[in-house]
């Protein structure tokens, strides 16, 4: 696998949550991004790039199991949709939709098995994540997660 790029590791390792948010939506080539941290049973927003204010509203507590954030945590494993706008799975939620995004991963941040929050980031058009690209955004989730 590869390391972890150079901007997000230092972001994370200033221990600003945005800051590595934004770096991992710049490498990524994305438009968007959460963190979520989980917090007495259900996902917090913690950080965000680029999502617009009355989806903040929406998204601001995600319980666990519900949305693709929400699956990602119930399931300890990557959600991915290839767009967003015209997926009929289920997974994506209204809130997710009003973003405009299309191509969406979400992942745990786990830290020794257990769940600390979740990772998520989106582009702007239909996207299919390659497994390479997944596996690095774990990585990333899994280094932020000590900072949950």
């Amino acid at each position: 696998m590869n390391p972890i790029p150079t901007a997000i590791e230092t972001a994370a390792a200033s221990g600003d949550l945005s800051a590595a948010l934004a770096a991992t939506v710049a490498h990524f080539g994305c438009q968007a991004g959460t963190i979520h941290l989980l917090r007495e049973g259900v996902l917090k927003l913690a950080a965000h790039h680029n999502i617009p204010p009355p989806v903040v509203q929406i998204i601001g507590t995600v319980p666990v199991g519900k949305g693709i954030a929400g699956l990602a945590a119930e399931r300890r494993e990557p959600v991915t949709i290839c767009n967003l706008q015209t997926d009929t799975s289920g997974q994506a939620r209204p809130g997710a939709k009003a973003t405009g995004m299309e191509g969406a991963l979400a992942v745990p941040m786990l830290a020794g098995g257990e769940l600390r929050g979740v990772l998520g980031i989106a582009k702007a058009d239909a996207y299919d994540w390659p497994e390479p690209e997944t596996a690095l955004v774990l990585a990333i989730a899994a280094r932020l997660s000590a900072l949950a």
